[in-house]
């Protein structure tokens, strides 16, 4: 299997893994208060990568001795800041906007993330652009319903979608050159230590409402925050950060197929239409790796630190 086609796996799995979790965010608030919601969720994320950071204590120390080891503990702090108030925004919006016009807002990094790719020296192919700007009219038939009105709910996620998009560049520039297990457990451990502080002082939790939400947070602990967040630090090994993006906004696509398969709702034509122009979107950003002969590795996508990467990155 070639590197690109495992990223763009990696990244799908993480897509799917988010849409079909943001049903869970929103009934995560049933009893509990976004931030009550978000600390739950985020510590139970962290013992389930924990247990995965333990079981590879063995890779890690042949990587060491290898010396092609690098420790991505501090890096996993700088992105878990992008991830926590990109998090916490999304959370907090929810409550005061509908479910698609969240998806719709929060996908615009589907656009951020080029134009910062661009800002910080990268060049983005023509067909990166065409791709995003088709993805982004598939991503509005498919969640935009009636008219356009930015509330209080949209303004925060519309800030957010900065922060999702610092948090993928963050993640590029780094994710091929360090251990992307310690990566990950460090940017949630920051994500879950910020959401408690704020719950402890802004809301109250009881243990009711905890029990009552372990569903919810079970899942959006494990399949989200744990499992999607590591698969997307691996998948961004492999792709560069505009197809990626488009790859991952995929997110609305499968929440809205698992609306359909699991509450039994009917997509329109129109919310069809959209998903397909989202898979147009993201076969036009691939369409440059058909024709080049020579992809560029990994390794040579960023300036990360030097002295090797993680032990499961496959060269």
């Amino acid at each position: 299997m070639s590197q690109q086609l495992r990223g763009s796996l990696y990244l799908l799995g993480a897509a799917f893994l988010w849409g079909t979790t943001f049903v869970a965010q929103m009934t995560g608030m049933d009893e509990l208060g976004p931030y009550g919601y978000s600390a739950a969720r985020y510590v139970v994320g962290l013992a389930a990568i924990l247990v995965v950071w333990y079981a590879f204590r063995g890779a890690r120390a042949k990587a060491k001795a290898a010396g092609t080891y690098h420790s991505g503990w501090r890096y996993g702090v700088g992105s878990g800041l992008f991830m926590f108030t990109a998090s916490i925004l999304q959370q907090v919006g929810m409550t005061g906007t509908t479910a698609g016009k969240a998806a719709f807002i929060t996908s615009l990094y589907i656009v951020l993330v080029p134009i910062g790719a661009v800002l910080l020296g990268k060049r983005i192919r023509k067909e990166n652009w065409a791709g995003a700007a088709i993805a982004v009219a598939g991503l509005y038939l498919l969640s935009m319903h009636g008219s356009f009105s930015l509330a209080y709910g949209d303004a925060l996620e519309l800030i957010g979608s900065f922060f999702w998009a610092g948090q993928i560049l963050f993640i590029d520039r780094f994710a091929a050159h360090v251990d992307a297990i310690e990566l990950s457990v460090s940017q949630i451990a920051v994500c879950a230590v910020g959401s408690i502080a704020l719950a402890l002082g802004f809301e109250t939790v009881t243990m009711t409402a905890l029990a009552h939400s372990w569903i919810p947070i079970a899942f959006g602990g494990i399949c989200s925050s744990a499992i999607a967040f590591t698969l997307q630090i691996f998948g961004q090994k492999y792709a560069d950060p505009a197809p990626a993006a488009i790859l991952m906004s995929f997110e609305a696509v499968f929440g809205a197929l698992s609306g359909c398969l699991v509450l039994g709702e009917i997509l329109t034509a129109r919310e069809t239409a959209g998903c397909l122009l989202m898979l147009a979107g993201a076969i036009v950003t691939q369409a440059g790796l058909f024709f080049s002969a020579t992809p560029q590795p990994p390794s040579q996508r960023g300036e990360g630190p030097k002295g090797g990467g993680s032990p499961l990155h496959d060269e």
